[in-house]
Order: structure tokens, then sequence, then C-alpha cells
């Protein structure tokens, strides 16, 4: 009998492409479980509720954390996202592999709650290569990439703590290395 799947943490800085490689990486394999964090944040163009988030209100997600429902949750960019604990735990139960894509500050509070966790640090080919792709994305504003660069310098000073570091060259090549470490391949 192969042994359950554990709780896969992948994250990494913002903009360095976390979203794009887990969805790649779904296409193939739509079996492995993505937790869809909820947010206080507006959804963007194209977002639904209950696909990229559950979008919420403060009070709403307020009741969530006084009710200890979030496994993890965190504060970015004057949004709070955090991830449903119910769901998370009975996926595993039931033996699918189950992937969060985080940042920082949860995968920290999600090794405190579930030290077998896997953790996966998503890094950039290179600082100027990030900087390019969060800059380049247009949906925000110059303050708001200013704090995602300051946060982003912070973030890969982390990656020691750290079980794995793929490094984002190919979406291809990260998503199948994503995967053999999920033991879903």
């Amino acid at each position: 009998m192969s042994e359950r799947p554990r709780l896969t943490v992948l994250s990494g800085p913002s903009g360095v492409g976390k979203s794009t490689v887990v969805a790649h990486m779904r296409k193939a394999h739509p079996e492995v479980w993505l937790s869809v964090s909820c947010t206080t944040r507006k959804p963007r163009p194209g977002e639904q509720h209950g696909v990229q988030y559950h979008f919420v209100d403060d009070d709403q997600f307020d009741k969530l954390v006084a009710n200890g429902e979030l496994l993890e949750w965190a504060t970015f960019a004057g949004n709070r996202y955090g991830t449903p604990r119910a769901e998370v735990l009975r996926r595993l139960e039931s033996g699918e592999p189950v992937l969060l894509e985080i940042d920082l500050q949860g995968a920290r509070q999600v090794r405190e709650s579930m030290p077998e966790a896997q953790l996966v640090f998503l890094a950039p080919p290179s600082w100027d290569e990030l900087v390019r792709r969060l800059t380049g994305r247009g949906t925000e504003s110059t303050e708001v990439i200013a704090e995602r660069l300051a946060t982003a310098r912070v973030e890969l000073a982390a990656e020691a703590e750290f079980d794995t570091t793929l490094v984002n060259t190919s979406v291809e090549d990260v998503a199948a290395e994503l995967l053999a470490l999920m033991r879903v391949v």
C-alpha cells in the first residue's frame, strides 16, 4: 500500500509564477486538489467566486479566524487571505494529494500546525526577471508593486526554511518536478 499523501505547500515571492505552474500541473493532473483560499480582496477581471478564491468581506473573514476555521491566514497588500482547514484535512484523509499555493507567512503557519507538510519554495531565475514579471502584469499601482518587491526580498531570504527549492526557468519542468515531489507521477 502506498503511503498517504502529504500536504504540499508551494510558496515563493509574488510574481514568481506559482499560479502559472499550478495551472499547468493541474491541466495534466486534475486529481491534485488545490485548496481555494478565502480573501477579502476584490475579484480581478475574469476571477470567479469559488474558483480562484472564495471572496468574503471583513466580517466573514473575522468569523473564520475566530472559529479556527483557517489552517493559515495572512495579510498582504492590504487584503487578508486564508486556507479553509476542514476541506484540506478531509481531502488528505481520503488519500488525495493536496497542494496549497500560499505566501511565506502562511507557509510558516502550516509548518507550525502540520510539521509533516512538505514545503516547496519556487524561486525566480533572477531578481531582474522577478521585477520584470511583477511590473509587466499591469494590474497594480506603482505603490502596490513597490510593496510586492519589498516583500519579495524578504521572501527570497527565507528560502532556507523550505524543504526543497525549485527554480522557475520553465513552467513545464517545474510542474513536472512538483508532481514528482508530490508522488503523483
